[in-house]
């Protein structure tokens, strides 16, 4: 005999952001020089003597107002560039998971740029340690199981891209895999396709950034020639309806990521978002 499904108990509006914070939870697309709060970024200037374009803490937070994509970008490397030591590193990644534990992620999977800091000095060495002993401590201390996902920067050249990889390949088994990451307009993912070919034979995982500002052509790249198992943002997917039969055909996650496009201007509104729309032609 058929057994009605049991009604869901509705849940009263004041209840929800509790439940929300206790839901466990993954966290797929995190850059973790992104995280650093100006608190942070003050504390460890202080600490290695570095000088800041902002005077207060309130300054640097009130220029968090950005007009798309590269305008972020230039923040992030400002504040990026106050990272000298392996403890740096490791203090950015712990006070991330520290949040991350406090609002129940279990799983995290952590880009970081290493050209970033090796441009200008930095060893690989201190980059991979720190990042890699803050993610230890987490699965220790926390129970929050974090790997490390390797970017190459995309507005450089796929030689440096090489260059950086050999650097890393010292520290191999700690970290899970390779992203594309950066400035993707003008950058297609087609530029890296030898060094991504590389990081497929050394069996690293394969993500990149695509469809975020650039067109629907990029992540059909990043598909056919990167060979990537997974597209972080992918949002310009929905403008090519046969792009979206594919990645709902061959199962490929986008690691969507709708603040971040209302705060970078790819959409002026959150409820202008494309994330619940349908696609003509797609089931």
């Amino acid at each position: 005999m058929h057994r009605p499904t049991p009604a869901i108990p509705a849940i009263h509006p004041d209840r929800l952001p509790e439940l929300l914070r206790r839901m466990p939870k993954a966290e797929l697309h995190v850059h973790i020089e992104g995280t650093l709060e100006p608190e942070l970024i003050f504390s460890m200037a202080r600490r290695n003597q570095v000088s800041l374009d902002y005077d207060s803490v309130e300054a640097l937070r009130e220029a968090y107002n950005f007009s798309d994509l590269q305008s972020f970008l230039d923040i992030y490397y400002a504040g990026a560039f106050v990272l000298r030591e392996a403890r740096d590193f490791e203090d950015m990644a712990r006070a991330y998971l520290e949040r991350a534990a406090a609002d129940n992620v279990v799983h995290a999977e952590i880009f970081f740029d290493p050209q970033t800091h090796t441009a200008r000095g930095v060893p690989m060495e201190k980059v991979i340690t720190g990042l890699h002993r803050a993610c230890e401590r987490a699965r220790e201390e926390q129970g929050v199981n974090a790997s490390l996902i390797l970017c190459f920067l995309r507005h450089l050249s796929e030689e440096d891209a090489f260059e950086t990889l050999e650097q890393a390949l010292p520290f191999r088994d700690k970290f899970i895999g390779v992203g594309l990451d950066s400035s993707e307009v003008g950058h297609p993912p087609e530029k890296f396709a030898r060094v991504f070919a590389r990081c497929r034979d050394l069996g690293l995982h394969l993500v990149a950034h695509a469809g975020e500002e650039g067109p629907p052509a990029y992540v059909w790249t990043a598909l056919d020639v990167l060979k990537v198992e997974r597209i972080d943002h992918g949002v310009q997917s929905m403008k090519d309806p046969a792009l979206v039969r594919r990645l709902a055909q061959d199962r490929i996650p986008l690691t969507v990521c709708p603040l971040s496009n209302l705060k970078l201007k790819v959409f002026p509104q959150l409820a202008g978002h494309n994330i619940g729309r349908p696609v003509a032609g797609t089931p």
